[in-house]
Formats: C-alpha cells, structure tokens, sequence
C-alpha cells in the first residue's frame, strides 16, 4: 500500500512539472543551456510602434524568439512625423510594458530616454509630472532640489515598469549655445564637480527605486559643435581629458549603473572610427578609469553612423569594440526586420572568425548581471 502511494505521488510530481515547464521558443538547448541565439538577442535594444502589444504584434514575435532583449519607448513617431508611438497614458504606458513582459521568459529591459526639460517623453500633457532640465539644476545647484526630481522621475518610471533611464547626462556645458547637448540644456555644468555631484543625486534616486542610471554621451559629446543625429561629429579640436572626470569619479565610488557612448570623432583617442566604433575609446572607460558594467550604444541609426557605415560593418566594429548592447531606437528609420538582420549579421561574425565567441559571452554575461541586479532591487 506505502508502495502504491509512493508511485502515485511520483506520477502526479512528474505531470505536475511538465505542466509547469514553458513553451519552447528555441531559446535555449536541451540542458538549459543558453544558445548562441539567445545571447546575440539580449545584444539588441529595439524601439517599435504600438501603444499596445499583443501575440500579433511584430515586437512580442521578436521577444518570443528570443531576438530582442531591451525594447526602448517614445512618443514621438520621427519617421511619420506625428506624436503616436509608445505613450498616451500612464495607465496605457504600463499596459503595455505589462504585456511585453508577460511573453518572454528572461524579464526584459525597458529604457527610456527621460532627462527632464525638452527631452522628457513622459510628458505633463499625457499625464506625468514636469521635470525640470538638467541646466536648470545644475544653475540651481541645489542638491536637495535635483534628490526631489530624480526621486519623483525614477518613481514614476518604476511605478510604470520602466527600469532604465539613459540618464544623467555628465557632459560638460562647454559649447553651451550650439551642439545638441547645451542648445537643449541637457548638460548641469562646465564644472565636472557641480556635474558629479548632480549626477550623483540623479543615480543613488533612481537605483534606489529600481531604475538603471545610465551615465552618457562617453567620453564627452559637450564640446561637440554640432549635432550626431545629422552627420559626422568631430570634437579633435575641442574636446579635453576633463570631459572624462565624472565618469572617474562616478565611476570610481562604485557605481551601479550603465554607460552610453558617444558618437563622436576624436583623432587623438582614435584616428579611424567614432567612440561607438572605436575599442581605444572603450579601452579608457574599461581599463583606465576601471568601469565593467553594460556599455550602450547610442542609436545607431544617427547619421554619424548610419551616413558613414554599412549596417553590416557598424555592428561588427561596434560589438569588437566592447560595446555590449546595440541600440536601434528604430524611430529615426523604421524597419520592424532590423532583430532579423541583427541575428543574421551577428551569427555570420562569428561563422567567419569576425566577432569571437567569447566578446559575445562577454557581453551576454554583463547584460544579464544587469538584469540579475534589477531583480534585487525589486
């Protein structure tokens, strides 16, 4: 009789599990294993359209497959030139997130580039609270004021499930007038130490609400004169090593967040390729100022890249140079095939000895400490 009901306990565990067991999608081996598939995919940060997602929907097939593994939001639509993409509403925006996680087995990462000021996609008009810009902060230079703001904007952000913000930006003020950087007040300062300690505020309120900082444009795109979204950027003639200091200092106290470079041109770091492209630019922020976290592209669709590279070698010098996850916020064009054509470039890197196996293990394992560490912090 013991027998008899040692067997039937078994057999109701053993359903019980294959019950419990999620759909395949291909993501993985037979061992759990994660394929090589499946770590390209959580390379790939992509912008859609759509207000709402469901198994219909062109993104949630990508996440499913396993080819997306961070999803960026606007709402602004570039392309169509009309303010419908991701947000209409609070209520809507965590709709939607809601839905985009419930279709994938590894939790996505969901960005936003909300900075405050003009460059704020979580408006007052759709029902969010005004931020205020970082210039305006950083003139105020009150440390109490900026803690309020960045606690008010990474709640916010939180309560919505946004858990990456591509902010601070620590760019010095140095060309204040023109450029895309002081024109739009998005710089505190040109004194790195008004910049560090405002940004400083910004990330302990955001990681402290359980949204990824994300440190940006390195090594500098302050003094760049005009604008990367248009063309080639090249600061050689006015860039210094003193753009660099809040990232060191940042950085150096144990920092917990993410990084964004620059598409900038800089002959005497590199005399070849932008800092997006470039592994001696990514070289200063990994080995001489010591940082191992995720580094992000900026979007890759900008004409300082698009303009001057084929989509093919951008990638590939991209990922050589130690940039973990390749941003296509997919809103400047609009190509719903780009997690196709990401996969496909990327696996035939590999096949032809162009990107190593081990610079994607790499980048795999830093994006998914990142993720581990946004599930501590929930």
């Amino acid at each position: 009789m013991k027998n008899t009901l040692l067997l039937l306990a078994l057999i109701t565990l053993l359903f019980s599990c294959q019950s419990e067991t999620p759909a395949d999608n291909g993501s993985t081996t037979d061992d759990d294993t994660p394929t090589l598939q499946t770590k390209i995919g959580q390379m790939l940060l992509f912008g859609f359209r759509g207000m709402s997602a469901d198994e219909s929907s062109s993104i949630v097939q990508h996440i499913q497959a396993g080819r997306v593994g961070s999803v960026i939001l606007f709402d602004y639509d570039v392309k169509n030139k009309e303010y419908k993409r991701n947000i209409e509403s609070p209520e809507q925006v965590k709709a939607l997130i809601d839905s985009l996680q419930a279709h994938t087995k590894t939790p996505l990462i969901v960005s936003i580039d909300q900075e405050g000021g003009r460059v704020l996609r979580l408006k007052p008009n759709y029902g969010f609270p005004y931020i205020p810009s970082a210039f305006y902060l950083g003139q105020l230079n009150n440390l109490d004021s900026t803690r309020y703001y960045a606690d008010l904007n990474s709640r916010n952000m939180a309560s919505l499930g946004i858990n990456l913000n591509f902010a601070p930006v620590v760019d010095l003020n140095i060309e204040r007038d023109s450029g895309v950087i002081g024109r739009l007040e998005r710089s505190f300062s040109d004194d790195p130490e008004i910049v560090t300690q405002q940004a400083q505020e910004v990330v302990k309120a955001h990681l402290a609400n359980g949204v990824i900082p994300v440190l940006k444009h390195f090594p500098g795109h302050g003094s760049a004169r005009n604008d990367s979204h248009k063309g080639m950027t090249d600061v050689t003639d006015t860039w210094s090593e003193v753009e660099l200091e809040p990232y060191r200092r940042i950085i150096g106290q144990g920092y917990g967040g993410a990084v964004m470079t620059a598409h900038v041109f800089n002959e005497h770091i590199d005399e070849k390729y932008p800092a997006t492209l470039s592994a001696k630019a990514i070289s200063i922020l990994r080995d001489s100022i010591g940082y191992d976290g995720v580094i992000f592209s900026d979007d890759m669709q900008m004409e300082a890249i698009a303009s001057e590279y084929g989509l093919e070698e951008a990638i590939v010098l991209c990922i050589n140079a130690g940039v973990d996850v390749i941003c296509f916020g997919n809103n400047l064009g609009y190509d719903e095939q780009i997690p196709e054509k990401f996969q496909a470039i990327v696996l035939k890197a590999v096949e032809e000895g162009k990107v190593s196996p081990e610079r994607i293990e790499e980048a795999y394992q830093r994006v998914m400490r990142l993720k581990g560490a946004l599930g501590e912090m929930r």
